[in-house]
């Protein structure tokens, strides 16, 4: 409803009165405010798209002048531009480094639980951190304090999608270790890449996040949802010899190790899958695609709490036909070395080279087991149980044929007489503690 607008009458009128003027357009409503994500859009359409050298010095300080400038304007502007001035940092000196590490700090501290949002502003709001002009002109005496500062800085940045280092500048291993161990640590992705120009690389160690009961339970019921990401090169690694994979069912990583030939592979540490099918985990496909040539196979699950173990391949044998030395992990398999032949399709057996087996500790079961193994065996001389040390000299005989040490005992009685010697996890028989 509009104001009725009355039209007086002059004073000298005839007949007083008043006459009613009726507006001939309708009244225009005031126009609706617009969102926030509207004008985010509208702001990085402004500032960043239409700048065609945005990795310049002059264009990150032109669109740091904007972002305050638009921040000058209303409180509205200030919340939208704000999270756009922290989304793309670029530091030219160590003392920018310092306080940028400072501000975030102090803003953590300041973060309290009762918000919904897990991540302090303005760390959360970074995704691009460019140090390559900072690192380039760094003194090398100054490396120690521009170490300590990321080693900081990094876990305050867990949205962080891209980071520019100068190529002679060697990130220390507390800052390392930051940047991988933080939250969001998967958003960085050029890992892959890193690894196509070490040619030269021998040993590579890689540990992941695992998976929980959540995650395994969308796994199982979506397999036949999930996509196989697309490796277009093979990595190229002549030379790597060790491979550790701890905790990592399934990555980018692991597909591209999975296309790539690997000649001179010959120690593979691995966190078995086997219950989880492809393509949620590669560990059994990595084993029969790089087994062949394998010396060394450790099959291992860091210990957590709580620690979830998963099945291990009970081809293990079949796919690794080479090995000297094989480590098992719990719950323990039933191992075969039954193999069809190509020519006739009958099951046969055949020999191992195998020389030293490792287990986390005897099990019944599994002596049923290695015994139907032992005579295809024939080089087998150490049996080590990893998690378990015999009791120190001195111990009474019954402390030393009760529980674990009693199954151990048994264990080293019958393997004596086949010439194996049975040994704890410090490497040590029973006889020489």
């Amino acid at each position: 409803m509009c104001e009725a607008v009355l039209l007086y009458p002059r004073p000298l009128a005839r007949y007083p009165g008043r006459l009613l003027l009726l507006p001939l357009l309708p009244h225009r409503p005031p126009l609706k405010p617009l969102p926030s994500e509207i004008w985010s859009r509208i702001f990085v359409q402004a500032l960043f798209e239409d700048d065609k050298d945005a990795q310049s010095h002059n264009a990150h300080s032109n669109l740091r002048h904007s972002c305050l400038s638009l921040m000058l304007v209303c409180k509205g502007f200030k919340e939208v531009a704000m999270p756009l001035l922290y989304s793309n940092v670029c530091l030219h000196s160590v003392n920018s480094l310092q306080k940028f590490t400072a501000h975030l700090h102090s803003a953590d501290q300041m973060w309290d639980s009762i918000r919904r949002i897990p991540y302090s502003t303005p760390g959360r709001w970074v995704q691009v951190l460019d140090l390559s002009e900072l690192l380039a002109e760094l003194d090398s005496s100054a490396y120690y304090a521009v170490n300590a500062l990321l080693t900081q800085l990094f876990p305050l940045l867990p949205f962080l999608a891209k980071l520019t280092l100068y190529s002679g500048f060697l990130l220390s291993y507390r800052a390392l270790a930051s940047l991988t161990h933080r939250d969001g640590s998967s958003n960085i992705h050029p890992f892959v890449q890193l690894l196509r120009v070490c040619v030269n690389l021998e040993l590579l160690e890689v540990t992941g996040v695992g998976l929980d009961d959540t995650d395994l339970e969308s796994h199982l019921d979506n397999t036949e949802n999930l996509k196989i990401p697309h490796i277009a090169v093979p990595l190229y690694l002549p030379h790597l010899r060790s491979l550790t994979l701890l905790s990592m069912p399934s990555s980018l990583l692991m597909y591209a190790l999975l296309h790539s030939p690997l000649p001179r592979l010959q120690n593979l540490s691995l966190t078995p899958y086997d219950d989880i099918p492809f393509p949620a985990s590669l560990s059994s496909l990595f084993l029969e695609k790089h087994g062949q040539h394998l010396h060394t196979i450790f099959l291992s699950t860091p210990k957590s709490w709580p620690t979830h173990y998963h099945p291990s391949p009970t081809t293990i044998l079949h796919t690794s036909p080479h090995l000297r030395h094989l480590s098992l992990e719990y719950p323990l398999p039933a191992l075969t070395i039954t193999f069809q032949t190509p020519l006739t399709g009958v099951s046969s057996s055949f020999i191992l080279p195998l020389q030293i087996l490792s287990i986390p500790r005897p099990n019944s079961d599994f002596w049923v087991t290695l015994e139907r193994l032992l005579p295809f065996l024939p080089s087998l001389q150490i049996i080590r149980m990893r998690d378990v040390r015999w009791l120190r000299h001195g111990m009474t005989s019954r402390a030393q044929e009760a529980g674990i040490q009693g199954e151990m005992r048994e264990w080293d009685r019958r393997l004596t007489r086949r010439g194996i010697r049975l040994l704890d996890g410090r490497w040590k028989e029973s006889r020489g503690v």
